[in-house]
C-alpha cells in the first residue's frame, strides 16, 4: 500500500520571514554587524524546513464521514493547521462547517503545534492518529 503525501497549502511564518524585505526601509542591513556568527548560524538553521515526513492516520468519530484513504504522509515541519485544512478539503467541508480534531482520542491540539512535536510526543505504532468529528466528542 502506498501512502500519498500532501503538501502544505499555507504560507508559514518562516516562509514570510524569507520574503524579500529590501524595500521596507530598514536602517541596518541584515545581518546586523553586531550579531555573532553563531547567532546567524542558529537563525539560518531555524529557517530551514525539516524535509522528513510523518505518517498521519485519520479516524472518524461519531457521525463523521469515513475517508476512503486513511493514511497520508505530511512534512513534519508543517503546523497542525495544515492537517486541518487538508482534512477539510478531503471531506469537502467548507470553512464554516464544524470540524473537531483530536490526537489519540484524548485532546485537541492547537493549530500552531508542529506535526513533528505531536508525532514525537503522541505517535502510536509509527503513526500520528488524528480523530475527527462533526460534534465535540471530548472536552
Amino acid at each position: 500500500m502506498t501512502i500519498p503525501a500532501f503538501g502544505s497549502t499555507t504560507t508559514s511564518t518562516r516562509d514570510a520571514m524569507d520574503a524579500d524585505t529590501s524595500d521596507v526601509g530598514a536602517s541596518k542591513p541584515w545581518p546586523a554587524p553586531d550579531i555573532s556568527p553563531e547567532a546567524v548560524a542558529a537563525l539560518d538553521t531555524y529557517k530551514k524546513r525539516d524535509p522528513s515526513k510523518v505518517v498521519v492516520r485519520f479516524k472518524a468519530v461519531g457521525n463523521a464521514p469515513i475517508m476512503k484513504q486513511n493514511f497520508y504522509k505530511i512534512t513534519a515541519s508543517n503546523r497542525f493547521q495544515a492537517v486541518i485544512q487538508f482534512l477539510r478539503k478531503e471531506l469537502g467541508w467548507k470553512a464554516n462547517d464544524p470540524l473537531f480534531t483530536y490526537i489519540n482520542l484524548a485532546f485537541s491540539p492547537a493549530p500552531d503545534d508542529t506535526v513533528s512535536n505531536l508525532f514525537k510526543s503522541f505517535c502510536t505504532d509509527g503513526h500520528l492518529i488524528v480523530n475527527y468529528s462533526t460534534t465535540a466528542a471530548w472536552g
